[in-house]
C-alpha cells in the first residue's frame, strides 16, 4: 500500500541525511519511501518538489558522499565551470587520490590519479579540479571530439589560456596518457561557439584535412557580409553546421540570403546538417576534399 506523503516544514525545499531525520523524529524510515522524497544517493535525500539539476546533485554529493581529498572532476567539474551540460540523471565523475580508498557509490564515477594540491579548487563550497587539471582528465576520459568541444568552450570563457595548456602539455611529455593531452591541445580553438561545431571541426582535422579558421568574418568594400563556422580563407571555402534553428523557415530564409551574398564573393559554401554528419561524413569530406582541391589549382 503506497506510503501518504509527510512533509514536514523543517524539510520543505532541502537536501538531507535520511538517517539523520529518522533519529530527530522528523520522518519515519517509511515516510522517506514516499512521493514526497526523492534519493539522490545512498542516504541523501531531497524534497520531490526540488529542481535536482547536475548541479544540484554535484553540491549534494560534496557535503553528504565525498570524504575530504575526493573531488569533482571531468565533464561533471566542466559543467560546474558553465562549459558542458549534463543530463541532470547522468553520473557524477569524480577524482580520487591514488592510494585512498572510496566507492563505488551509484550515482558518482569513481576515478583514481595522482592529485596535486595545486589541481583543487573550491567553488560554492564544492571542492573541483581547476580547469586545467580538468581538461588533463577530458583528454583521459573522453572521445577526442567531446574532450576537445569540452576545452574549446573552457577556452572561450577564457577559464583555460590555449598557448598555456599547449606549453603545459609539453611537460606532461613521458606520462601514461600524454599523448592524447597534446593532440587535444593542439586541436582545441576558442573560437569555436557550439558543441556541434567543436565537433565537426575536430573531425575534419582529424581526417587530415588542414585546420580551418572558426567564425570567419567575410567583408566586402569594408563591410559586413557574413559570418561563416569553418572556413579556409584563402580558398574561399567554407562549412556551415545547420543545426535545429534551421527547422525555422525564417530563419533558413535568411540564411540561404547570406549564402548567395557569399556566392555572389566567390566563396563555396558546404552545409552540414546533424543527420549527415552523423551518417555520411564520408560523403561530406570528399566534397571538401574536392572542393579545397579545385580552389589550389590555379585559375
Amino acid at each position: 500500500m503506497p506510503v501518504s506523503p509527510r512533509r514536514p516544514a523543517s524539510l520543505q525545499g532541502r537536501i538531507f541525511r535520511g538517517s539523520r531525520v529518522v533519529a530527530q523524529g522528523l520522518l519515519t524510515r517509511t515516510e522517506l519511501r514516499s512521493t514526497a522524497w526523492r534519493p539522490l544517493f545512498r542516504d541523501v535525500y531531497a524534497d520531490a518538489r526540488l529542481a535536482v539539476t547536475h548541479r544540484t546533485r554535484c553540491a549534494a554529493a560534496a557535503r553528504w558522499v565525498l570524504p575530504p581529498g575526493v573531488a569533482i572532476a571531468g565533464r561533471s567539474a566542466a559543467t560546474l565551470y558553465g562549459a558542458a551540460s549534463i543530463a541532470d540523471h547522468e553520473p557524477i565523475d569524480v577524482l580520487v587520490p591514488a592510494g585512498q580508498r572510496f566507492g563505488p557509490v551509484s550515482g558518482l564515477v569513481v576515478h583514481t590519479g595522482a592529485i596535486a594540491a595545486t589541481d583543487v579548487a573550491v567553488r560554492h563550497g564544492i571542492p573541483l579540479t581547476t580547469p586545467m587539471r580538468t581538461c588533463w582528465d577530458l583528454a583521459q576520459w573522453l572521445p577526442t571530439e567531446d574532450a576537445v568541444a569540452i576545452v574549446d568552450r573552457l577556452a572561450g570563457q577564457r577559464l583555460v589560456a590555449l598557448p598555456r595548456l599547449r606549453a603545459d602539455s609539453q611537460g606532461w611529455i613521458g606520462k601514461r596518457g600524454w599523448k592524447r593531452m597534446v593532440r587535444m591541445a593542439e586541436l582545441a580553438d576558442a573560437g569555436a561557439e557550439s558543441f556541434p561545431e567543436s565537433r565537426l571541426r575536430v573531425r575534419i582535422v582529424l581526417a587530415g584535412v588542414p585546420a580551418p579558421v572558426t567564425q570567419f568574418v567575410v567583408e566586402r568594400d569594408g563591410r559586413f557580409v557574413a559570418r561563416l563556422d569553418l572556413a579556409w580563407p584563402q580558398l574561399k571555402v567554407a562549412v556551415e553546421y545547420d543545426g535545429v534553428w534551421h527547422d525555422d523557415p525564417e530563419q533558413f530564409h535568411r540564411d540561404r540570403r547570406r549564402l548567395n551574398r557569399l556566392l555572389g564573393a566567390d566563396w563555396i559554401v558546404l552545409h552540414v546538417t546533424a543527420k549527415r554528419f552523423r551518417e555520411d561524413f564520408d560523403g561530406f569530406l570528399t566534397e571538401l576534399r574536392q572542393a579545397l582541391t579545385s580552389r589550389s589549382q590555379p585559375r
